[in-house]
Protein backbone atom coordinates (compact mmCIF):
# COMPACT_ATOMS: atom_id res chain seq x y z
CA UNK A 1 0.00 0.00 0.00
CA UNK A 2 1.33 3.44 -0.97
CA UNK A 3 1.84 5.67 2.04
CA UNK A 4 0.16 9.06 2.01
CA UNK A 5 3.33 11.13 2.45
CA UNK A 6 5.83 8.84 0.75
CA UNK A 7 9.07 10.74 0.08
CA UNK A 8 7.77 14.09 1.35
CA UNK A 9 9.93 16.20 3.66
CA UNK A 10 8.35 17.73 6.77
CA UNK A 11 10.05 20.40 8.89
CA UNK A 12 8.38 20.53 12.31
CA UNK A 13 9.03 23.24 14.88
CA UNK A 14 8.51 22.30 18.51
CA UNK A 15 8.86 18.71 17.37
CA UNK A 16 10.38 17.14 20.47
CA UNK A 17 7.29 16.60 22.61
CA UNK A 18 3.50 16.55 22.71
CA UNK A 19 1.67 17.61 19.58
CA UNK A 20 4.86 18.16 17.58
CA UNK A 21 6.25 14.70 18.36
CA UNK A 22 2.89 13.10 17.58
CA UNK A 23 2.72 14.86 14.21
CA UNK A 24 6.29 13.74 13.49
CA UNK A 25 5.53 10.09 14.19
CA UNK A 26 2.26 10.17 12.23
CA UNK A 27 3.95 11.74 9.22
CA UNK A 28 6.94 9.40 9.41
CA UNK A 29 4.62 6.39 9.57
CA UNK A 30 3.09 7.64 6.32
CA UNK A 31 6.48 7.72 4.60
CA UNK A 32 7.68 11.28 5.26
CA UNK A 33 11.23 12.28 6.10
CA UNK A 34 10.93 14.45 9.21
CA UNK A 35 13.16 17.18 10.60
CA UNK A 36 12.49 18.07 14.23
CA UNK A 37 13.45 21.60 15.25
CA UNK A 38 13.35 22.42 18.95
CA UNK A 39 15.22 24.20 21.75
CA UNK A 40 14.83 21.28 24.18
CA UNK A 41 17.99 19.28 23.50
CA UNK A 42 17.17 16.44 25.89
CA UNK A 43 13.61 15.88 24.64
CA UNK A 44 14.80 16.27 21.05
CA UNK A 45 17.37 13.52 21.51
CA UNK A 46 14.84 11.15 23.10
CA UNK A 47 12.20 11.68 20.42
CA UNK A 48 14.73 11.45 17.59
CA UNK A 49 16.13 8.16 18.89
CA UNK A 50 12.63 6.78 19.41
CA UNK A 51 11.68 7.49 15.80
CA UNK A 52 14.95 6.07 14.51
CA UNK A 53 14.43 2.87 16.49
CA UNK A 54 11.05 2.50 14.83
CA UNK A 55 12.77 2.64 11.45
CA UNK A 56 11.69 6.14 10.46
CA UNK A 57 13.73 8.73 8.58
CA UNK A 58 14.43 11.58 11.02
CA UNK A 59 16.83 14.45 11.59
CA UNK A 60 16.96 16.76 14.59
CA UNK A 61 18.27 20.26 15.11
CA UNK A 62 18.50 22.55 18.15
CA UNK A 63 16.62 25.57 16.83
CA UNK A 64 15.26 28.66 18.53
CA UNK A 65 12.47 29.80 16.22
CA UNK A 66 12.87 33.39 17.39
CA UNK A 67 16.34 33.42 15.80
CA UNK A 68 15.96 33.86 12.05
CA UNK A 69 19.44 32.55 11.22
CA UNK A 70 18.86 29.34 13.13
CA UNK A 71 15.57 28.72 11.35
CA UNK A 72 17.03 29.37 7.91
CA UNK A 73 20.22 27.35 8.42
CA UNK A 74 18.39 24.33 9.86
CA UNK A 75 15.88 24.38 7.03
CA UNK A 76 18.74 24.50 4.55
CA UNK A 77 20.25 21.50 6.32
CA UNK A 78 16.98 19.59 5.97
CA UNK A 79 16.59 20.53 2.30
CA UNK A 80 20.15 19.54 1.44
CA UNK A 81 19.81 16.21 3.23
CA UNK A 82 16.40 15.24 1.89
CA UNK A 83 16.18 17.21 -1.36
CA UNK A 84 13.22 19.49 -0.60
CA UNK A 85 10.97 21.11 1.99
CA UNK A 86 7.43 19.97 1.22
CA UNK A 87 5.61 20.45 4.51
CA UNK A 88 6.09 23.01 7.27
CA UNK A 89 4.48 22.54 10.67
CA UNK A 90 4.53 25.72 12.76
CA UNK A 91 4.06 24.21 16.20
CA UNK A 92 6.65 25.73 18.55
CA UNK A 93 5.02 27.44 21.48
CA UNK A 94 5.22 28.57 25.09
CA UNK A 95 2.81 30.00 27.62
CA UNK A 96 3.27 32.85 30.06
CA UNK A 97 -0.27 33.07 31.42
CA UNK A 98 -1.41 35.91 33.64
CA UNK A 99 -4.16 38.47 33.96
CA UNK A 100 -3.55 41.64 31.98
CA UNK A 101 -2.65 43.84 34.95
CA UNK A 102 -0.06 41.28 36.10
CA UNK A 103 1.39 40.48 32.68
CA UNK A 104 4.90 41.79 32.13
CA UNK A 105 6.41 43.12 28.92
CA UNK A 106 8.60 40.03 28.85
CA UNK A 107 5.57 37.72 29.20
CA UNK A 108 3.97 39.43 26.21
CA UNK A 109 7.05 39.52 24.01
CA UNK A 110 8.16 35.96 24.70
CA UNK A 111 4.82 34.47 23.67
CA UNK A 112 4.45 36.70 20.62
CA UNK A 113 8.00 36.03 19.48
CA UNK A 114 7.83 32.24 19.76
CA UNK A 115 4.35 31.71 18.33
CA UNK A 116 3.94 34.47 15.81
CA UNK A 117 7.42 35.68 14.84
CA UNK A 118 8.65 32.09 14.84
CA UNK A 119 5.88 31.08 12.44
CA UNK A 120 6.71 34.06 10.24
CA UNK A 121 10.42 33.18 10.08
CA UNK A 122 9.74 29.52 9.32
CA UNK A 123 7.04 30.25 6.73
CA UNK A 124 9.20 32.79 4.93
CA UNK A 125 12.14 30.39 4.87
CA UNK A 126 10.06 27.41 3.72
CA UNK A 127 8.22 29.22 0.94
CA UNK A 128 11.47 29.73 -0.97
CA UNK A 129 11.84 25.99 -1.43
CA UNK A 130 8.15 25.47 -2.03
CA UNK A 131 7.83 28.17 -4.67
CA UNK A 132 10.82 26.80 -6.58
CA UNK A 133 9.34 23.29 -6.67
CA UNK A 134 5.74 24.43 -7.22
CA UNK A 135 4.43 22.51 -4.22
CA UNK A 136 4.06 23.01 -0.50
CA UNK A 137 1.94 22.63 2.61
CA UNK A 138 2.15 25.14 5.47
CA UNK A 139 0.25 24.03 8.57
CA UNK A 140 0.25 26.25 11.64
CA UNK A 141 -1.02 25.59 15.14
CA UNK A 142 -3.52 28.13 16.40
CA UNK A 143 -5.83 27.49 19.36
CA UNK A 144 -9.39 27.91 20.55
CA UNK A 145 -7.83 30.59 22.78
CA UNK A 146 -7.71 32.75 19.66
CA UNK A 147 -11.37 33.42 20.43
CA UNK A 148 -10.35 34.86 23.80
CA UNK A 149 -9.37 33.23 27.06
CA UNK A 150 -9.06 34.71 30.52
CA UNK A 151 -5.45 35.02 31.64
CA UNK A 152 -4.06 34.58 28.14
CA UNK A 153 -3.98 38.02 26.54
CA UNK A 154 -0.61 37.26 24.97
CA UNK A 155 -1.35 33.69 23.89
CA UNK A 156 -4.80 34.55 22.52
CA UNK A 157 -3.41 37.45 20.50
CA UNK A 158 -0.59 35.31 19.10
CA UNK A 159 -2.92 32.47 18.15
CA UNK A 160 -5.38 34.87 16.50
CA UNK A 161 -2.43 36.35 14.63
CA UNK A 162 -1.52 32.91 13.31
CA UNK A 163 -4.98 32.64 11.79
CA UNK A 164 -4.49 35.95 9.99
CA UNK A 165 -1.02 34.88 8.88
CA UNK A 166 -2.42 31.62 7.55
CA UNK A 167 -5.18 33.23 5.52
CA UNK A 168 -2.75 35.75 4.00
CA UNK A 169 -0.22 33.06 3.11
CA UNK A 170 -2.95 31.15 1.32
CA UNK A 171 -3.72 34.21 -0.80
CA UNK A 172 -0.11 34.97 -1.65
CA UNK A 173 1.19 31.45 -2.21
CA UNK A 174 -1.74 29.58 -3.73
CA UNK A 175 -0.66 30.19 -7.32
CA UNK A 176 2.59 28.35 -6.59
CA UNK A 177 0.88 25.13 -5.57
CA UNK A 178 1.20 25.93 -1.87
CA UNK A 179 -1.66 25.62 0.60
CA UNK A 180 -1.72 27.22 4.05
CA UNK A 181 -4.05 26.08 6.79
CA UNK A 182 -4.29 26.25 10.58
CA UNK A 183 -5.43 23.88 13.28
CA UNK A 184 -7.01 25.29 16.43
CA UNK A 185 -6.88 22.66 19.17
CA UNK A 186 -9.19 22.76 22.13
CA UNK A 187 -8.19 21.10 25.40
CA UNK A 188 -5.34 18.68 24.64
CA UNK A 189 -3.66 16.62 27.33
CA UNK A 190 -0.11 17.95 27.08
CA UNK A 191 2.74 19.58 28.98
CA UNK A 192 1.20 22.95 28.18
CA UNK A 193 -2.17 22.14 29.74
CA UNK A 194 -0.34 20.61 32.73
CA UNK A 195 1.36 23.97 33.18
CA UNK A 196 -2.02 25.70 33.02
CA UNK A 197 -3.35 23.39 35.73
CA UNK A 198 -0.34 24.23 37.90
CA UNK A 199 -0.97 27.95 37.38
CA UNK A 200 -4.55 27.49 38.52
CA UNK A 201 -3.46 25.41 41.51
CA UNK A 202 -5.40 22.26 40.63
CA UNK A 203 -4.39 18.63 40.06
CA UNK A 204 -4.08 17.73 36.39
CA UNK A 205 -6.56 14.83 36.72
CA UNK A 206 -9.12 17.21 38.19
CA UNK A 207 -8.40 19.71 35.42
CA UNK A 208 -9.04 17.02 32.81
CA UNK A 209 -12.31 15.98 34.45
CA UNK A 210 -13.52 19.57 34.64
CA UNK A 211 -12.76 20.23 30.97
CA UNK A 212 -14.24 16.92 29.87
CA UNK A 213 -17.62 18.10 31.16
CA UNK A 214 -17.43 21.19 28.94
CA UNK A 215 -16.74 19.26 25.73
CA UNK A 216 -19.65 17.89 23.65
CA UNK A 217 -17.89 14.59 22.79
CA UNK A 218 -17.28 14.05 26.53
CA UNK A 219 -13.53 13.58 26.37
CA UNK A 220 -10.43 15.72 26.24
CA UNK A 221 -8.15 15.75 23.24
CA UNK A 222 -4.90 13.88 22.70
CA UNK A 223 -1.88 14.87 20.60
CA UNK A 224 -2.78 12.25 17.99
CA UNK A 225 -6.10 14.02 17.38
CA UNK A 226 -4.14 17.03 16.18
CA UNK A 227 -1.70 14.87 14.25
CA UNK A 228 -4.58 13.32 12.31
CA UNK A 229 -5.88 16.78 11.38
CA UNK A 230 -2.39 17.82 10.27
CA UNK A 231 -2.15 14.69 8.13
CA UNK A 232 -5.33 15.71 6.31
CA UNK A 233 -3.90 19.14 5.48
CA UNK A 234 -0.56 17.62 4.42
CA UNK A 235 -2.14 15.05 2.13
CA UNK A 236 -2.38 15.58 -1.61
CA UNK A 237 -6.13 14.99 -1.35
CA UNK A 238 -6.55 18.34 0.47
CA UNK A 239 -5.06 20.39 -2.36
CA UNK A 240 -8.29 22.40 -2.78
CA UNK A 241 -8.39 23.32 0.91
CA UNK A 242 -6.46 26.46 1.81
CA UNK A 243 -6.77 29.43 4.15
CA UNK A 244 -8.88 27.43 6.57
CA UNK A 245 -8.86 27.16 10.36
CA UNK A 246 -9.96 23.75 11.61
CA UNK A 247 -11.14 23.72 15.22
CA UNK A 248 -10.25 20.34 16.69
CA UNK A 249 -11.99 20.75 20.01
CA UNK A 250 -14.63 18.07 20.37
CA UNK A 251 -17.41 20.44 19.39
CA UNK A 252 -18.13 23.70 17.56
CA UNK A 253 -16.12 26.79 18.47
CA UNK A 254 -16.23 29.07 15.40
Amino acid sequence: MVKRLEGRVAYITGGSRGIGASIAETFASEGANVYLADVNEEALSITGKDLEEKGYSVMTGIVDVTERDQVESSMKEAAEAYGSIDILINNAGVIRDNLLFKMTDEDWMTVMQVHLTGSFYASRAAQKYMVDQGYGRIISLSSTSALGNRGQTNYAAAKAGIQGLTKTLSLELGKYGITANAIAPGFIESDMTKATAERLGVEFDQFIEYNKKQIPVSRTGRPEDIANAALFFADENSSFVSGQVLYVAGGPRA
